[in-house]
């Protein structure tokens, strides 16, 4: 009678020791997108995106506030073919504010789906903290039937808040599954189930709020990442186009932006970064005015690393970094260096 008793206040106790502990403090900022939009029915195709607030959205996961210390910002309220480079250096500043200044243990974005991935893999890069930033959206707006929103955003917060999600990079989280930044891509136009990580496969899954991962990403990025916010804050990106080969591709786009001329050139080739015969005049050209080119591919996986065909001088290879991704990393190497062959040992750590 005496051990059961003893059992019992112990378990009491370690109750309102977890009762007594404070809610995980988890900032929710929110920048648009079809998981803030509306429509004029709940099964009308068409809709608005980008129009309900941040308060919204958290109010319609109620659920939440059990969980967590929750609180929003409304940084912006755009669809995300909108996304500007300015917006994403604002972004990365105010989450490096709030975890500088202990505001918070994690963050959670809204976005679009449309370029949720890069988006993700530019705080990937410049956010200098360890604490989880975790980025989720819909594909139903918030007035469809069936929204995916409030349950992605669920277990956004869930996964923010948990300490599971330290030191993993950013993170993604859509349809039951959490992915990682430096290797997500939106697959899918219209399905909820619209994301993958095509070479590596997904970081782990997260249902009704709990996370369970299979495995972490080796690059570099965050805190050990050396293109922190704290150092672009103020300076302009450099420019870097994409420019898609296919068959009978001419030139005309490639000479154009060398004219221009752009800092930086990420070739989305065919293959194994390969690419119509017409480029391979420009690319001289561009090698010449010192514009860097790298060689990525408009195949969702596999990468281009090695075995390279019509090899010319200073190429760089991305490894499996989608071009959209390979932009993104080109135009924060170029605020350090313009050498190919140093920019060519970044892409190896990135």
């Amino acid at each position: 009678m005496y051990m059961k008793k003893t059992l019992v206040a112990a378990a009491v106790l370690l109750s309102l020791q977890l009762a007594a502990q404070p809610l995980p403090r988890i900032t929710v900022i929110a920048t648009g997108g079809t998981i803030a939009g509306t429509a004029p029915t709940a099964t009308q195709a068409g809709y608005s995106p980008a129009r309900l607030t941040v308060e919204s959205l958290l109010g319609q996961v109620p659920q939440l506030a059990s969980e967590a210390d929750v609180s929003g910002y409304q940084l912006c309220n755009i669809p995300s073919q909108a996304m500007t480079h300015d917006i994403w250096l604002r972004l990365a500043c105010v989450i490096d504010s709030l975890f500088t200044g202990g505001h918070c243990d994690g963050v959670v974005v809204t976005h679009g789906t449309d370029t949720m991935e890069e988006t993700a893999y530019f705080l990937h890069l410049t956010v200098p903290h360890d604490l989880p930033v975790v980025l989720t959206g819909a594909m139903r707006p918030a007035t469809g039937l069936s929204a995916d929103g409030p349950m992605n955003l669920y277990n956004a917060v869930m996964l923010a808040a948990s300490p599971l999600a330290r030191d993993r990079g950013v993170m993604v989280v859509m349809n039951d599954y959490i992915f990682s930044a430096d290797d997500i891509v939106k697959t899918n136009t219209v399905n909820p189930n619209a994301f993958e990580c095509p070479n590596y496969g997904p970081l782990g899954t997260i249902r009704g709020g709990v996370p369970v991962f299979f495995r972490k990403t080796f690059t570099r990025h965050t805190s050990r990442s050396e293109f922190s916010i704290r150092k672009l804050s103020g300076k302009p990106l450099s420019h870097v186009e994409i420019v898609l080969s296919y068959a009978n591709a001419s030139d005309i786009q490639l000479n154009a932006l060398i004219d221009y001329p752009v800092d930086g050139i990420v070739i989305a080739g065919v293959g194994n970064g390969n690419f119509a015969p017409s480029f391979m005049t420009a690319i001289a050209k561009a090698n010449e005015k010192k514009i860097p080119v790298v060689r990525a591919t408009r195949i969702i996986s596999g990468g281009v690393s090695s075995g390279l065909e019509d090899v010319f001088p200073g190429q760089i290879a991305p490894g499996c970094l989608s071009p959209q991704k390979a932009r993104i990393l080109l135009m924060l190497a170029l605020t350090q260096t313009d050498d190919p062959e140093l920019i060519g040992k970044i892409f190896l750590e990135y």
